[in-house]
């Protein structure tokens, strides 16, 4: 996928990781957003190394799925350097 699809994609991960793993970090929507972004992009280029992340034009659920855990992942990374 290309660098606007994982921006797009970023938005619903960042929801979905939030879903997943509720929290009472500051920022709201606006950070969620940003952290899903930046996972997004993050798991989107780590899964592009393993090749699953799908072909560069196309929407995959294992561009999803690295978006997600990527979002994820930043999420925790946040959390433990907000503490």
């Amino acid at each position: 996928m290309g660098i606007l699809s994982w921006i797009v994609l970023g938005l619903l991960a960042g929801i979905i990781a939030k879903w997943i793993m509720p929290g009472r970090e500051g920022g709201g929507f606006i950070v969620t957003t940003i952290l899903g972004i930046i996972g997004a992009i993050v798991g989107g280029w780590l899964g592009a190394m393993a090749g699953i992340g799908g072909p560069v034009s196309s929407f995959s659920l294992g561009g999803l799925f690295t978006a997600i855990v990527g979002a994820l992942v930043v999420l925790v990374v946040f959390r433990a350097v907000a503490r």
